[in-house]
């Protein structure tokens, strides 16, 4: 696997090793000794999620609270989409920086995003099949929405008309008032 940092050096883009030819390909989606060979980071993970999403939806930003911080290990399967991990650790010399990735099922990418950031995607394609690891259990009363749109963020989105939103992210907190990592 090819490990880059972003813009954002703790977010990491992860491309795997993929073995193909005319029967289709395989890859390993997770190997635990890979990735902390790679990334240097030794994570444990409790859970993985599945979402499939339609054109022009927009998931995020979500994060949670300490003591139920989670990293993720994103990936898409079917589709594509354009995945963002704001930076919201107030001591972090990145605080209030984004870093936007194209993941699809097409370019195999995975992006790390380690505790202490917002996430969010949007819908490229008709629809997209989303899978993400956990290193915490989804916590409902640790979980917190950043706002998608807040103009102090000055997220690039690439949006084709308007996005489709669940009401918790229309009701997201704005960036000013977001309840940051200290």
């Amino acid at each position: 696997m090819i490990v880059t940092a972003t813009t954002i050096a703790d977010v990491l883009l992860i491309e795997p090793k993929v073995f193909g030819d005319g029967r289709g390909f395989f890859f390993e989606s997770f190997n635990s000794v890979a990735f902390a060979q790679a990334t240097g980071l030794d994570v444990a993970f409790v859970q993985d999620n599945h979402s499939k999403s339609a054109k022009n939806v927009l998931r995020g930003l979500h994060y949670q609270l300490p003591p139920k911080a989670q990293g993720k290990l994103v990936r898409v399967v079917q589709g594509e989409v354009f995945d963002v991990a704001v930076d919201i650790r107030r001591a972090s010399r990145t605080f209030g920086n984004w870093v936007g990735e194209v993941l699809s099922a097409q370019n195999m990418r995975q992006l790390w995003i380690p505790p202490g950031f917002a996430h969010g995607f949007l819908t490229l394609s008709d629809t997209a099949e989303f899978l993400y690891k956990t290193t915490d259990y989804y916590s409902p009363e640790h979980e917190r929405s950043l706002l998608w749109n807040d103009p102090a963020l000055g997220i690039h989105w690439p949006l084709d008309g308007e996005p489709i939103l669940a009401a918790k992210d229309r009701a997201a907190s704005s960036f000013a008032s977001v309840e940051p990592f200290a």
